[in-house]
């Protein structure tokens, strides 16, 4: 690993699996020895888990596709203030549920907002900060939309405002993912989730192997 610290990011469609991979990649890598500074999108910081229950809250049904953007780029710039930039710096091992790449998929392109304001705010909110690997766990959308809608039953955690969107909507964000792959092959890794949970993270520890 370089003294600059590795950022790693996780990316998929609902139901991915994604949650569970990025467990197991945390664990795996604080047993390896590494210090791993964990976060979320939205999420990570105290008001970044405030901003969180806004966005996913399905009773906000109202909330508009641009204050919707803004407010995922606000939780992401407290999360490089106050977590992400600080543990790098450290040397430190940082990996995070969801990223840029997410409001690239979803918002940009999901809800129509256009790419290249995704890229302006996260000029912006990022300031440069770009994640070393990306890994994104691909599956067939009913299949996870299914997984996704029995969790939010099961957890009750009132999450279920995105998952809740129509099929088309998550076409769209899963043929985005496809285009980020093809636009950084250098960062943006690909791994089949229809696998067993214990050979998708054999794939994952390999590729950020890879990178140390």
């Amino acid at each position: 690993m370089t003294s600059r610290g590795l950022f790693i990011t996780f990316e998929g469609t609902e139901g991915s699996g994604k949650s569970t991979q990025f467990r197991l990649l945390i664990e795996r890598a604080r047993a390896e020895g590494h210090t791993v500074v964990e976060t979320a999108e939205p999420g990570g910081t105290s008001i970044g888990r405030q901003i969180r229950k806004i966005l996913l809250d399905p009773a906000n049904s109202e909330l508009g596709p641009t204050a919707e953007l803004l407010l995922y780029f606000a939780a992401r710039a407290q999360n490089v203030d106050e977590l992400v930039n600080p543990a790098l710096a450290c040397g430190e091992m940082v990996i995070s549920d969801r990223w840029t790449d997410s409001s690239w998929a979803y918002q940009g392109t999901g809800r129509r907002l256009g790419t290249d304001l995704v890229e302006q705010l996260d000029t912006i909110a990022c300031r440069g900060l770009v994640p070393d690997l990306t890994i994104y766990l691909d599956i067939d959308l009913e299949t996870g939309l299914r997984r996704a809608r029995s969790r939010n039953v099961e957890t009750q955690l009132n999450e279920s405002r995105l998952d809740d969107e129509t099929l088309d909507f998550h076409a769209t964000v899963r043929k985005a993912y496809f285009e980020l792959a093809q636009r950084y092959p250098g960062r943006f890794r690909m791994v089949d989730a229809s696998r067993t949970v214990e050979e998708i993270a054999t794939d994952i520890w390999r590729l950020v192997e890879e990178r140390k």
